[in-house]
């Protein structure tokens, strides 16, 4: 805990209850896709491959783009902190439905929970940790990306918990050994997922029950008073805002892949086997998370360490735009190799590595820089925004997945230079701009309202 020392305390019940709600999010997301086009007569849902990924990422986009609802909610009505406390219990009974239910509607209804929740929540918490720093408070990028390895250890554990559960074969032989049918090896999976979430609630409650308890009705918890700005402030903000959307669409059409094309590619195109053992292809989407588990403390003391002379947001932001379209060239050559047998793992955990290093420099900057720039009246719906970007960047992953035409390894190749071609014109277009987005945000930062908000609980005081 030694990394928590120079950050307010609040941040750390904040990094294990988003520790372990992406826990139950990505333990869902590492098996979804296999679950779905898996034969019915072995216990899945017989989907077209096509229609699996595709089903992905409108689901991954639903999950963002209900963040936008829940960012409103908070600062209309509840405030962060019972936005964050409703969502898990919303996103806890969803996994509930798929760990029970054995049918299309039944997973289809507790996708729709697990959404509506992850709206409520995912925007908020974030919110709350923006909540824990001043606008001019160096230490911002650095404590979300702390809070970002709590997310992406959550990341690692779920595949290899919720994939063993799905797909071993020793797991499914102690079910059939206690007499269950080895085939609902992939509902203790989701079952799983939804025992992630549970621990989450119980981390936020115990941690913040004074605050409950002291709470009055229809105030909300910590809900931030500002005074209302300006027309053309206001323009400037959102406008600056959009551009970090931009990157985020941009970057996540990349990053969502890892569940859906990267996922299957992993499954049919790539040995599974390590000195002799076979593991769960799932396995693979732990290495992402891995990475910035790694990565995340080594990003976070650089920025410390540079201060004021570390590069801006945008530039940042930008970068990882540069690392994902690398990622895609990696896939290139490894899909041509595919086309004669199954290629080896490192082809992957190079693209992995590529991606975590965008991922370090965007995500959690977009995170911190969205709750700096946003006015302080509208930081949930602004993150709301943040999140809608990434959906539809998870929309977009789903659709590229079904461009690549995974069924058949011929034309892969080609298939992933256009993506990366893609995703390099962007991040030229976007670099265009990057100077005066950077000096807007600059002016915007050093003047943006930051009236005192009610954080002396976040921040471990009294009430």
């Amino acid at each position: 805990m030694l990394a928590f020392s120079r950050h307010p305390d609040g941040l750390r019940c904040l990094f294990f209850t988003e520790l372990w709600e992406r826990f139950s999010f990505y333990g869902l997301s590492a098996i979804l896709v296999l679950y779905l086009v898996l034969p019915v007569d072995e216990g899945g849902l017989g989907y077209a491959t096509d229609d699996a990924v595709v089903l992905y990422g409108n689901y991954a986009m639903a999950v963002y783009l209900l963040s936008v609802a829940g960012g409103f909610i908070a600062d209309r009505w509840t405030g962060p902190d019972r936005a964050v406390l409703i969502g898990g219990v919303i996103i806890t009974a969803g996994h509930a439905l798929m760990a029970l239910g054995h049918s299309a509607a039944a997973l289809l209804t507790g996708l729709g929970f697990v959404a509506a929740g992850t709206g409520l929540l995912k925007p908020n918490i974030s919110v709350l940790v923006g909540q824990l720093y001043a606008a001019d408070d160096d230490r911002r990028d650095a404590g979300f990306s702390l809070f970002y390895m709590g997310i992406n250890v959550g990341a690692f554990l779920a595949p290899l918990i919720c994939g063993y559960l799905a797909q071993s074969d020793r797991f499914r032989d102690a079910l059939a050994e206690l007499g269950l049918d080895p085939r609902t090896s992939w509902h203790w999976g989701f079952g799983a997922a939804g025992v992630g979430m549970l621990l989450g609630l119980i981390v936020f409650v115990a941690r913040r029950w004074p605050a409950i308890r002291a709470a009055r009705p229809g105030t909300g918890w910590s809900r931030p008073v500002a005074p209302p700005s300006g027309w053309a402030d206001l323009s400037r903000r959102f406008g600056v805002i959009a551009f970090f959307c931009a990157c985020s669409i941009l970057f996540f059409s990349v990053l969502q892949q890892a569940a859906a094309s990267l996922n299957l590619f992993a499954d049919r195109y790539t040995r599974t086997e390590l000195f002799g053992w076979v593991f769960p292809s799932s396995w693979f989407q732990s290495v992402p998370a891995l990475y910035v588990i790694v990565l995340a403390p080594l990003f976070s003391a650089l920025w410390i360490r540079l201060g004021t002379r570390q590069p801006d947001s945008a530039t940042k932001m930008v970068i990882g735009l540069f690392a994902a379209a690398a990622a895609l060239a990696v896939m290139i050559p490894a899909a041509a190799a595919a086309q004669t047998a199954a290629v080896s793992p490192l082809w992957l955990l190079a693209v992995y590595g590529l991606i975590g290093i965008g991922e370090m420099c965007l995500s959690p900057v977009g995170l911190s820089s969205v709750t700096q720039i946003a006015p302080a009246r509208l930081v949930g719906v602004a993150m709301g925004a943040w999140f809608v970007a990434a959906g539809l960047g998870g929309k977009l992953a789903g659709e590229f997945s079904a461009w690549l035409n995974l069924d058949a390894v011929d034309g892969l190749a080609d298939a992933f230079a256009r993506q990366a071609g893609l995703i390099l014109v962007g991040a030229l277009l976007l670099a265009g701009i990057c100077r005066l987005i950077r000096d807007t945000a600059r002016r915007l930062a050093t003047t943006a309202p930051d009236p005192e908000t009610p954080t002396a609980l976040l921040a471990g005081d009294t009430p």
